[in-house]
């Protein structure tokens, strides 16, 4: 069976099949790509069963990450929590596996990762360590849902933010998106991190259009706290959250969640996808657990010559995190627009 190559953002056949196909996720469409592509100089390319002249049936979308720092490889898809092979057969899984398992061999890539939502055992593949994905399904009714929150820390924070009278805006304006991103420098310096490029934001609205939505909380005209949602198909998409500790009290998170989940629910919406979490931050599993999302193991699959340490581990993280939470704000940013281009 012969492999192939297409470029899924001049090639209409793969937006066609993204429309399609019931394993494609808005990680996968066209606008996800030119915002990583705009972003980060980073080049899509689709490999597939299906000869050029031939509709498409298959295919899986990696980007080719060439760094002077980290090294020349290939991710699908990076700066996304998951990205399942858009497969009609297991025989286009074992040609498209074999083809990628040699150009890594011919030391083209030093390795190629996929990241489907399920386990995916590759042929001379091994799985990285673990992530925590939570699913909240949206079928039951709105009363039913929020039941399911925890009574303490979800249901009584909607409710005090309720009372709190907080401010409630939504859209992917620019303001917004600004608002958002001020928001944003806050949460990811008290995590030890450098905030994403704001490029990276502007790139996503602009891109995703409609298909992004900024939800912010506001006590007296200041934003107190953000998530950014994204959306194809019957799925929204949780991917980005930041908020003010000075106003944590307030439940500004919780209510925006809230509101998430009662708009995806008018629109008809089935599932609310709330993102991979770090084994190691059990925190943030908490919070998701107690919105009564269900959780599963996220593994992403490798074809490595080389067996080398996972990205997350090693004393360097910890040393990188003690600076970042102590740079000034415009060399955090600087940071952030060099960091994120290496490590996609």
């Amino acid at each position: 069976m012969n492999v192939y190559t297409l470029d899924p953002l001049g090639d209409p056949r793969w937006a066609q099949l993204v429309s399609s196909h019931p394993s494609a996720s808005v990680f996968h469409t066209v606008p996800w790509l030119q915002a990583i592509q705009r972003t980060y100089g980073y080049t899509p390319v689709v490999y597939t069963t299906c000869p050029p002249s031939a509709p498409l049936s298959n295919g899986i979308v990696l980007c080719q990450i060439r760094s002077w720092l980290t090294g020349r490889r290939m991710v699908s898809l990076p700066f996304s929590d998951h990205c399942d092979p858009l497969l009609d057969d297991t025989d286009a899984m074992t040609a498209i596996n074999g083809q990628l398992w040699r150009l890594v061999q011919q030391g083209k890539w030093q390795f190629i990762e996929l990241r489907p939502q399920m386990s995916l055992s590759l042929a001379n593949g091994s799985l990285t360590p673990p992530f925590c994905l939570h699913v909240l399904d949206l079928t039951p009714g709105s009363d039913d849902l929020f039941r399911g929150f925890h009574k303490d820390c979800i249901q009584r924070k909607v409710r005090r933010a309720e009372r709190e009278d907080l401010e409630y805006r939504s859209g992917n304006s620019q303001d917004l998106m600004e608002g958002f991103y001020r928001l944003l420098i806050l949460t990811r310096r008290k995590h030890g991190l450098p905030p994403q490029p704001r490029d990276w934001f502007t790139n996503l609205g602009s891109c995703l259009g409609d298909q992004l939505t900024v939800r912010m909380a506001l006590s007296a005209g200041k934003e107190v706290a953000g998530i950014v949602t994204l959306q194809h198909g019957k799925q929204m998409v949780y991917k980005y959250g930041a908020s003010d500790p000075a106003f944590q009290q307030l439940g500004g998170t919780p209510l925006l969640f809230w509101r998430a989940i009662s708009e995806a629910k008018t629109a008809g919406l089935t599932s609310l996808d709330l993102g991979r979490s770090d084994m190691d931050n059990p925190g943030l599993i908490t919070f998701k657990n107690r919105l009564g999302a269900k959780a599963c193991t996220l593994a992403y699959s490798r074809l490595s010559r080389t067996e080398g340490a996972d990205a997350r581990d090693g004393w360097q993280k910890k040393v990188a995190r003690r600076l970042f939470a102590v740079m000034p704000d415009p060399v955090l940013r600087a940071t952030g627009r060099i960091m994120y281009r290496h490590v996609g």
